[in-house]
């Protein structure tokens, strides 16, 4: 019990300040301000969250299902 709140308590401490350094040499290497690359991140995960949410939405098992449905239906 208390191994899982000091895990708990050290990795709450040490993600956001690792977040903070890796978003810092990023930006540094790419000459640019970090709240820029930040807000870059942000904007490319939402992108890509965006285009997955499509295709998962339209390789979806039961749509799939009414789609081949419909075009035996179509077929026949």
């Amino acid at each position: 019990m208390i191994a899982i709140f000091l895990f708990r308590s050290l990795t709450a401490g040490l993600l956001p300040w690792l977040l903070k350094l890796v978003t810092g040499l990023l930006a540094r290497s790419l000459n640019m301000p970090e709240p820029l690359v930040h807000s870059t991140g942000v904007f490319v995960f939402a992108r890509v969250q965006a285009v997955e949410n499509s295709f998962a939405k339209s390789l979806c098992p039961l749509r799939l299902a009414r789609r081949l449905l419909a075009w035996w239906r179509q077929a026949g």
